[in-house]
């Protein structure tokens, strides 16, 4: 049957798979793949045993989709609320439970009582005050986490075209890889990621600012809301979500510390190498980051915890132009005809849907695609005129006045005979 080998799995399942196969294949000792993903050394033989005697499948948690042993009965559930009503309307979770358990005898945790409270409505989030800023371990292994983000700056001195400086790095190793573009947009983005990934592979995470290119600002639209999604995502965040990469946006420069110190090292000795070379164009300086960030990451590359490489490599038939790129949805006319950017395109294949997803690719190109497939598509550079149309002449309507109308009684009062015989006034 078909669909019986398709095994379902989180995020958080699949990159455990790949550590079980690792410690599997003796990679990686036991003990250190219990350490990267937060679990005993005894889970992780669990793990191990499981995926050996069941596949991939073994790693999926036996309880999914069914209701927790452990769970509150909802008769207790219904009079913990009913007391707090009654009895407890200002208190917050933390001593409520406290008195719940003081004085009616119902043992109940903070936090059970809290998303309890929520969901009836008698108890709002509330903001935590922003803690002090700590130092951060860097992450053990090369392609755990990269950190990305754009630099404006006057690279070039004035000597040639304004640049912005679109650089990651990675977080465990210090590795840097940087190119140049005429702005940080979303395009520039996705291709300064897609050539990241082809040399060294997907990372894991990215660890972004909230800048408009990486960070949405708008507002749901009705379609997101139904499909349940809390936050809008940018173009850029959908494109990192498609092809697996986990995206963590830091609310302060500091939390990005080391692209932003990278950033200031490079304005510094990037600018005075590129002023000895007498580089004045953004293809020379492009050309120059190729030999000076090889040289640059052999000086400053540090030596991660672990020597596992967690980059993901991709196979040479996988397309990731397809998730790198602008995709927006277009209304199909009943000519079959979209508008997008302001010019009219034709679709030449028959589409059965009322809408088709624009791809606009990196290389400048231009797709349209309906439920995975590609249409074919022709732009309508000038429109048909118009047939000029004889305008038919139709006979006016002759208006008879009403019998009140004011001329009526004009002419019936001039036209009305006189008594001593004489002939009636005219006009």
């Amino acid at each position: 049957m078909a669909g019986e080998d398709i095994v379902c799995m989180s995020g958080r399942e699949l990159k455990r798979l790949k550590v079980m196969r690792e410690a599997i294949d003796r990679h990686r000792t036991q003990k250190a793949a219990a350490s990267m993903i937060g679990l005993s050394e005894r889970q992780v033989r669990r793990l191990v045993r499981a995926v050996r005697e069941e596949g991939d499948g073994g790693i999926v948690h036996k309880a999914r989709g069914r209701p927790s042993n452990r769970r509150t009965r909802e008769k207790v559930k219904d009079k913990a609320l009913s007391l707090y009503r009654r009895k407890y309307p200002d208190f917050g979770p933390t001593p409520a439970s406290e008195k719940l358990l003081e004085l009616d005898g119902i043992e109940i945790s903070k936090e059970t009582l809290r998303g309890w409270l929520i969901g009836a409505g008698l108890w709002e989030k509330r903001r935590k005050r922003s803690s002090h800023r700590q130092w951060r371990q860097r992450k053990a292994c090369f392609g755990e986490m990269i950190q990305m983000d754009g630099s404006h700056h006057d690279w070039l001195e004035g000597r040639g075209p304004e640049m912005a400086l679109m650089g990651c790095i990675d977080d465990a190793a210090n590795n840097v890889y940087g190119r140049f573009y005429d702005y940080e947009g979303t395009l520039p983005a996705m291709d300064s990621f897609e050539r990241y990934a082809r040399r060294d592979g997907l990372p894991q995470s990215v660890y972004l600012d909230r800048h408009t290119t990486y960070k949405s600002t708008r507002e749901l639209t009705p379609e997101e809301e139904l499909k349940g999604e809390t936050e809008p995502m940018s173009q850029f965040e959908r494109a990192l979500k498609e092809l697996g990469v986990d995206v963590i946006h830091a609310y302060s420069p500091q939390a990005k510390g080391r692209v932003e110190r990278l950033f200031g090292v490079l304005q510094d000795r990037l600018v005075k190498e590129m002023r000895l070379k007498g580089i004045k164009t953004m293809d020379e300086a492009n050309e120059f980051l190729k030999w000076y960030l090889p040289a640059y990451n052999k000086r400053f590359r540090v030596c991660p915890a672990n020597p596992t490489d967690m980059h993901t490599r991709l196979p040479k038939h996988f397309d990731m132009d397809r998730s790198l790129c602008v995709k927006t949805g277009r209304a199909v006319r009943n000519d079959n005809t979209i508008v997008h950017d302001g010019r009219l395109y034709q679709i030449e294949d028959r589409v059965r849907t009322k809408k088709v997803t624009v791809e606009e690719r990196l290389n400048g190109s231009l797709r349209m695609m309906s439920d995975g497939a590609r249409l074919r598509h022709m732009e309508i550079t000038q429109r048909p005129e118009k047939e000029p149309t004889a305008k038919t002449l139709r006979p006016r309507k002759t208006y008879i006045p009403p019998k009140d109308h004011p001329w009526r009684k004009r002419q019936n009062r001039l036209s009305r005979p006189v008594r001593d015989g004489s002939a009636p006034l005219t006009e």
